[in-house]
């Protein structure tokens, strides 16, 4: 990252620090003299401490919210207010849902590589994608064909795993969870067998290298205040992030002609056929580059998210083995497989009703979001002054985030154990697993904008788990090993997570 790699002018950082601390010197007077009838949340920093704290970003949120609840950063444009207060999360997210959206801030940021997809439009470009969306993810179609498409990555997946334990051999499992999960969402989003787990596709791997940098260098726009001016010289990287949406396009046009060219070319016998991938069930929007920003926010919400709760939930069990040994006799119990040789077997054992019964495991996924959640801050833009229900006011052009990384380690919502494991604070007496308020566990969101996918990705979850923990045990590399995450849009491991297996 330009960041990391980069050093940055004296000037103009000197620059950049006299206009932050006049614009705090400024505002603090502003709120004394002019504005007696506000009051505003305590500055917590500027956003130029975020960049200085930016490889340990939300460990230094954290301890923000510990202190303050709700607190504000400075910056040259705008103030950033970051909550932890479960009544502000609900104010943003439903009571109050219409004055806090994406905005032009968050779209300029992503339009690029999102284009006009779901994650990055307000108004009625998004309703009409949460209608047709919320439609097809109801679909007992949709959900048929992905259970299958992920029961058969899963034991592709547990077969690279057998190979590592028979040589010994140590594995990046974050890895091999990004490479099967953009498969998953490959074939269920596309219709197309992209193999990267194997690496037989060269397309599918050059376009899976190209999203990963291309969803690191849009992150990377956040704290650049230069990659306006890089992108208009095309340099630096700006003309980096243009080379791989070019790849990425490229592919993704290329399957959309494919399915249209079959579309018109079996014009008959595809009408009359069951159209269980999403890009058939949407090919009546005819404009390409709108399809292609569709079905891009499919994949990006499809692959990241669940391969890094996987990496954590694997990292979890090797910290606390006796929950994993609590979840495979529940597997077992639930599927009733015997033959743990044939993965295949094993995964066409994980049926719906196997999968309702696997309150545990359930459990420990949720543990393992509330800890780690996949997007662990979310941010939006406030359209017009407001008070939250803490009673502290915000500006029209405020960005307001709520913090679900910090939310999951905070005291007052969760109790004294707060920052520890325990997938029993899920299970009833009964051990019957318990939903909680989505404006405390915030892993999903809530409200209008309430991830539409969430029994999807549960369901992954659940199967991928299942699979591998009925064949496989799990051991970190080195058993003392702390591993941390990488700041990113989703919640990656620094470094992959290198782990042994082995057969049971």
């Amino acid at each position: 990252m330009d960041f990391l790699s980069i050093p940055f002018s004296f000037k103009a950082l000197a620059i950049a620090l006299a206009i932050l601390v006049v614009q705090i010197v400024t505002k603090t007077l502003t709120q004394k003299s002019g504005n007696k009838q506000k009051k505003y949340h305590p500055i917590g920093g500027t956003v130029f401490n975020q960049l200085l704290n930016f490889n340990r970003l939300h460990h230094y949120m954290t301890d923000l919210a510990a202190k303050h609840g709700t607190y504000r950063l400075l910056g040259p444009f705008r103030s950033e207010v970051y909550s932890s207060d479960p009544a502000n999360v609900e104010y943003m997210l439903k009571t109050n849902f219409d004055n806090y959206g994406k905005g032009s801030y968050n779209y300029s940021i992503l339009k690029d590589l999102l284009g006009d997809g779901i994650f990055t439009v307000d108004g009625e470009k998004w309703r009409e994608q949460r209608k047709i969306s919320s439609h097809e993810f109801s679909t007992k179609v949709l959900r048929d064909f992905s259970s299958a498409a992920f029961r058969k990555n899963a034991a592709k997946l547990a077969q690279l795993l057998s190979e590592a334990a028979n040589s010994d051999k140590i594995l990046d499992i974050q890895d091999l969870f990004m490479k099967s999960t953009l498969d998953s969402i490959f074939k269920v989003a596309f219709g197309v067998e992209l193999d990267s787990v194997c690496g037989s596709n060269e397309e599918g791997t050059r376009f899976s290298s190209a999203f990963d940098d291309a969803s690191a260098m849009t992150l990377w726009r956040y704290v650049d205040i230069f990659w306006k001016i890089k992108k208009l010289l095309n340099i630096g990287s700006e003309a980096r992030l243009k080379q791989r949406i070019e790849v990425i396009d490229t592919f993704v046009y290329k399957i959309i002609r494919k399915k249209t060219d079959q579309m018109h070319d079996f014009q008959e016998e595809y009408t009359s056929m069951k159209k269980e991938d999403i890009l058939s069930r949407f090919l009546q929007v005819t404009d390409p580059k709108y399809l292609r920003d569709i079905i891009l926010n499919f994949v990006i919400a499809g692959k990241d998210t669940t391969a890094a709760t996987l990496s954590w939930f694997i990292y979890m069990l090797c910290k606390h083995p006796a929950v994993q040994e609590k979840i495979v006799q529940e597997v077992k119990e639930a599927t009733g497989a015997k033959d743990i040789s044939d993965f295949l077997k094993v995964a066409g054992c994980i049926s719906e009703e196997a999968l309702e019964k696997m309150h545990y495991l359930h459990a420990a996924i949720t543990e393992t979001l509330r800890l780690y959640p996949a997007v662990p801050v979310d941010a939006k833009m406030c359209f017009s002054d407001d008070t939250l229900p803490d009673g502290f006011s915000v500006r029209k052009g405020d960005m307001v985030c709520y913090q679900a990384y910090a939310m999951g380690r905070m005291k007052f919502i969760w109790g004294d154990d707060a920052e520890e494991f325990k997938p029993e604070r899920w299970l009833d007496e009964n051990g019957i697993f318990q939903k909680e308020s989505p404006f405390k566990f915030t892993a999903f969101q809530a409200g209008p904008r309430i991830c539409l996918g969430k029994e999807f990705a549960y369901r992954q979850m659940k199967i991928y788990s299942a699979v591998l923990l009925s064949c496989f045990k799990f051991r970190l590399r080195n058993v003392s090993e702390t591993v941390n995450y990488r700041t990113m849009i989703n919640l990656h491991i620094d470094g992959g997570l290198h782990v042994r297996v082995f057969h049971r």
